[in-house]
């Protein structure tokens, strides 16, 4: 969140707070995080009503897979309560001509602490990503320790994979916050101008 408020003019809380999917606060945030490495129980009748529910009224979730191995629990996890939440939907994968790598920077690909997929996958909800899917550790890219040093090695781009993840995160967060605002052609030339 400080790299989001120090790279663009969103407001944002730097400080974490921690809800259940079941938490009616959830609706007080367009943007949820959840990451994990290891399989999880399935959720509640209650987290998949509320969460559904969040999801179809506008909130953007994203999943970070911080191992990235699709046979691992964690992806089992998050696959079979994607299916609950949507059964008529399946997670699909982002095209890079998606808005999400064009809202705030121009990303031609996924990125993240590990290279294991160069693509996100996601649930559309009426034009909409509702739900992100990443396998890359883009958490494990930004994590600093109590020092400020950077917990984790980037495999294998080092620090300019690092940047990259910096800047698919900002994206994403922009994109939750603005939708399909930058799916428009028209803004493409003056971006194009500005990183020059």
């Amino acid at each position: 969140m400080w790299e989001l408020i120090k790279r663009t003019s969103a407001e944002a809380r730097i400080d974490t707070v921690i809800l259940h999917a079941d938490d009616i606060n959830i609706f007080e945030y367009p943007f949820l995080y959840m990451s994990g490495d290891q399989e999880f129980p399935p959720l509640s009748e209650k987290e998949i009503s509320n969460l559904k529910l969040y999801l179809e009224f506008g909130g953007t979730l994203l999943i970070d897979d911080c191992i990235g191995k699709s046979d691992f629990g964690f992806d089992i996890s998050v696959r079979r309560e994607i299916k609950r939440l949507f059964p008529h939907k399946s997670l699909e994968k982002l095209p890079a001509d998606h808005t999400i790598f064009k809202s705030f920077y121009l990303l031609n690909q996924a990125y993240g602490r590990i290279m294991e997929k160069t693509y996100l996958e996601g649930i559309t909800i009426e034009n909409r990503a509702a739900i992100i899917y990443s396998q890359n550790d883009l958490g494990g890219a930004w994590a600093k320790d109590p020092l400020g040093s950077w917990e984790y090695e980037v495999i294998p781009g080092g620090e300019t994979q690092r940047a990259m993840a910096f800047r698919l995160g900002i994206n994403i967060i922009m994109y939750a916050l603005t939708g399909n605002y930058k799916q428009d052609q028209v803004h493409l030339p003056f971006i194009l101008k500005r990183q020059m």
